[in-house]
This record gives C-alpha cells, structure tokens and sequence, in this order.
C-alpha cells in the first residue's frame, strides 16, 4: 500500500470556488491519517501559489473562510505545497509562505511513476 499521496492541481481554475474546496480538504485528511501529503500547484492552479490570490476566492458564497485558510490548515496538519517551476512564468514569483519548494516536470513525473505514491489529479 503507497505511504504518499501527491495531488497535482493542474486543472482547477481559480475563478471557480467551488473546484477549490475538495483538492485542499483531501489533503489535510490524508495528511491526519498520517500518509506523507503533497500538492503541486501548476498550471492555472499555479495562481493559487502567488500571494493575494487565495485569500480573496472562496469555495462557497458567503463563507467566512478563504481558500487561502484552506491551504493553511492543510499546511499546519503536515502537507506540503510545490509549485512547478514554468508556473513561476505565468503568475511570477511572488509566493505565499506555504509553497516549501519549487519542482520541474521531471519530478512530478518520477513521483507519479513511483509504486509508493498513490496521485490524484484536479
């Protein structure tokens, strides 16, 4: 049985809330059972590693919690974030405290081939 999770949020737009809810939630879940959790932001998802933009989109109309808390609470319960690397040519390099590393293709690759880790794509 995989010991890792890796979550590569490629797809998920930022304009859209209620997309961003579920990826960050499964995260911190996996992480409270004590799997080794990461998430890659790349892509569109990338935005959401640039400081400012997370603690304006909300998953849900009303809510008082950004999806910025959301990626704070997965980071305190021990999840990692990553932004890949052509990601930082979109959206600049201005990132929020929580992204711990930046990674190129070549990594996410070797981490979905790898028969310990177990990727879910957003």
């Amino acid at each position: 049985m995989a010991d890792k999770l890796m979550i590569i949020m490629v797809n998920t737009d930022p304009a859209n809330g209620s997309e961003l809810g579920a990826p960050f939630f499964q995260a911190t879940v996996a992480a409270a059972m004590e799997y080794e959790v990461e998430v890659i932001l790349t892509a569109r998802s990338g935005e959401l590693a640039k400081k400012g933009v997370a603690e304006k989109l909300f998953v849900m109309e009303g809510s008082p919690k950004s999806v910025y808390d959301f990626i704070k609470d997965a980071h305190e319960a021990g999840v990692h974030f990553k932004v890949c690397t052509p990601t930082l040519e979109l959206w600049g390099d201005d990132l929020i405290p929580e992204i711990e590393e930046t990674v190129g293709g070549a990594y996410v690759i070797q981490q979905a081939m790898d028969e310990d880790v177990v990727t879910l794509t957003y």
